[in-house]
């Protein structure tokens, strides 16, 4: 246990830095925190209310009296009171009693690190001192790396629904890492990215609908539990993204909403400060103490926990003051434009922030609106992602493929058209939760034709994913081929792996990993035009599609042959230079639940110095049905000699 060092009390610089929202780890200042005063052992309190009228400490240790214990206000010009309580220890339950002149309410604290299990939502004192770390040597890695030349292939989860005990009960965080980092592992992925484990009170907002900004949710234990869980994924070399939600926030009145009695955290005025989509408030942005609240979350979440990276959900919504409303129901900005300038700011801000302290941590946008910039440097006027969601790519690519092969070939163009922006931003390939529910379908129950045609598609899909330039996501369950949608309730469809077709849909995943993880060919040059060369996009009407990858240095190219048709053709293959090729990954291979038709006989092939469709050498191959095959060849580059 570690020795308790004295209240966390604000220093001159610390109201400096508050004030001017820079006080990007407020966190350690403000909530609940053990410490030694006097000689005794308890917990300081400190909450931001600046306009409440008095504020007092209510828990189990003073049998929930809303007057035993008052804060003071010591500091009229940060608004925070705050105030030390002897005896208490970790994992007591608190409230805050917040008067003002509409009465008196009782909240949860802001900065609460753990909470009690819903429906009961009261704060609960931790000491986020007392684990001890074992991923030293991921850390340590982790400042070598540059993401967006590295493979990144991200497994997203719901850890309440990725699997269950027998009684349907939620497994707790100890239990998941028994199970998940080992099948994350095998499945190749280098990340997962959990959908929130930030405290939120309705199970069917999946974490979307945050109350608690510092804090682990109890449904599946206590933060050190959740930090195990990260420590075990980081010892496995697998990296842990966490999904964050700084847009909007529930209305529940013991969280953030008007918190002291005034509009605190959001907007007074409904035409800024509500979602009409969501039932939800939105930060207003605009608010020095409202950015140091939410920097200082991310941050807290990159430091405390060893959290690797954040994908900053809603991006989209946060940018335009008239995202989901009509013309007589948002205000313009002070320039007379639909841009959300305070949260453009805020998003910028944040983003640097991280950058700074973190430099080797990342953060990824889920952004749909084609805003210019996501991931381009602050300096330069972006909005200093790392990552932005390609949700351009995934709509089309979804739409190419649930149209009947018979059909394809007059919507190829939604294959094609990517490339043209491809390099406009830094890009990530996500098929996520948000495909598999609402009547969707899942991704295998999404393609066209019987069982066995479904099957193909999906490895058609995926297969094509992993090869088309851009880091790359999948929602639990895709790799097992999940025949239901999604169902936060109950645990994936586990009984499926007595089939052996999905058997073979799993092995196919796995297998499509270690070719990604393999060959720098296909991470690279993500986000460079010399990494992805078409080979031939123009064959509509056999729904064919060839294309080219390729590293910074390395002399191997790849070339992926995509047959999205259901025929069987007999024809020949442009290459792009002499030499062997040999075949890498087919997905009509027998093992995967294909038919077993290979491209040619034996798994290497010379290729023929005949030109065909603009390429100088070519090869007579057959294409299976409904398949992506990768061929692996070596080129003589200036000053290097070929490998083979």
């Amino acid at each position: 246990m570690p020795i308790l060092s004295p209240p966390p009390t604000m220093s001159d610089l610390d109201v400096q830095l508050w004030t001017s929202s820079r006080h990007y780890r407020s966190y350690r200042k403000l909530g609940a925190h053990l410490c030694r005063h006097q000689d005794r052992e308890g917990v300081h309190f400190a909450v931001w209310a600046p306009n409440a009228n008095g504020m007092t400490v209510m828990g189990e240790f003073n049998g929930w009296d809303r007057s035993a214990h008052p804060l003071e206000n010591f500091d009229h010009q940060t608004g925070i009171w705050s105030g030390f309580l002897p005896g208490l220890q970790a994992g007591d339950s608190y409230k805050y009693c917040v008067y003002s002149g509409d009465g008196w309410g009782e909240r949860c604290d802001p900065y609460g690190f753990w909470s009690e299990l819903r429906p009961s939502n009261a704060s609960r004192v931790w000491d986020l001192r007392q684990y001890a770390w074992g991923d030293e040597a991921w850390m340590q890695a982790r400042k070598t790396r540059d993401v967006k030349t590295s493979a990144m292939s991200i497994y997203e989860v719901h850890l309440g629904s990725w699997m269950r005990r027998l009684d349907n009960s939620w497994m707790t965080y100890r239990e998941l890492a028994d199970r998940l980092v080992d099948y994350v592992a095998e499945l190749g992925s280098t990340h997962v990215e959990l959908l929130p484990i930030t405290e939120h009170p309705f199970d069917g907002s999946w974490g979307y609908q945050t109350t608690g900004y510092f804090c682990a949710s109890s449904r599946f234990g206590s933060p050190d539990d959740l930090r195990y869980l990260i420590d075990q994924f980081h010892q496995r070399d697998i990296g842990v993204i966490l999904d964050w939600v700084p847009a909007h926030f529930p209305s529940d009145g013991h969280g953030l909403a008007y918190f002291d009695g005034t509009h605190l955290f959001e907007h007074q005025d409904r035409r800024l400060g509500f979602h009409l989509h969501w039932n939800t408030l939105i930060f207003n942005y605009g608010r020095n103490e409202v950015r140091n609240f939410l920097i200082s979350s991310a941050l807290f979440w990159l430091e405390e926990f060893h959290i690797d990276g954040l994908r900053v959900d809603a991006v989209t919504s946060m940018l335009y003051r008239d995202f989901g409303r009509e013309n007589a129901e948002w205000l313009p900005n002070e320039h007379g434009g639909r841009e959300n300038l305070e949260a453009i700011r805020f998003l910028q801000e944040m983003n640097q922030a991280v950058q700074q302290e973190h430099p080797d941590a990342f953060t990824v946008a889920e952004e749909s609106a084609s805003f210019p910039g996501v991931t381009h440097p602050v300096e330069s006027g972006g909005l200093g992602f790392t990552f932005k969601w390609n949700m351009g790519w995934m709509h089309d690519t979804l739409a190419y493929f649930q149209e009947d092969p018979l059909h394809r070939k007059w919507h190829q163009n939604k294959l094609t058209f990517g490339i043209t922006y491809q390099n406009s931003e830094s890009f990530m390939l996500a098929f996520s939760h948000d495909e598999v529910v609402h009547l969707k379908k899942s991704m295998l129950s999404k393609m066209p034709g019987d069982d066995w045609q479904m099957r193909a598609n999906l490895r058609a899909l995926l297969g094509y994913q992993f090869g088309y330039p851009g880091k790359k996501l999948l929602f639990m369950g895709t790799e097992l081929g999940q025949r239901t949608e999604w169902n936060h309730d109950t645990a994936l469809d586990w009984e499926l792996m007595g089939n052996q077709e999905h058997r073979a849909m799993l092995a196919y995943s796995q297998q499509l990993h270690r070719l990604y993880r393999d060959h720098p060919s296909l991470y690279e040059l993500d986000h460079d035009p010399e990494g992805f060369h078409w080979l031939d996009c123009d064959d509509a009407d056999h729904n064919l599609l060839v294309f080219r990858r390729q590293a910074k240095s390395d002399s191997e190219v790849l070339v992926f042959v995509c047959n999205f048709s259901p025929s069987v053709r007999q024809t020949r293959l442009q290459l792009p230079f002499a030499g062997p090729w040999k075949l890498l990954l087919n997905s009509d291979d027998q093992q995967y639940g294909g038919s077993g038709l290979l491209p040619f006989e034996g798994g290497q092939q010379e290729a023929e110095e005949t030109p065909y469709r603009g390429q100088t050498h070519s090869l007579e191959v057959q294409f299976p049905p409904l398949c992506v095959f990768v061929l692996s060849g070596q080129q003589i580059l200036k000053g290097l000699s070929a490998k083979l």
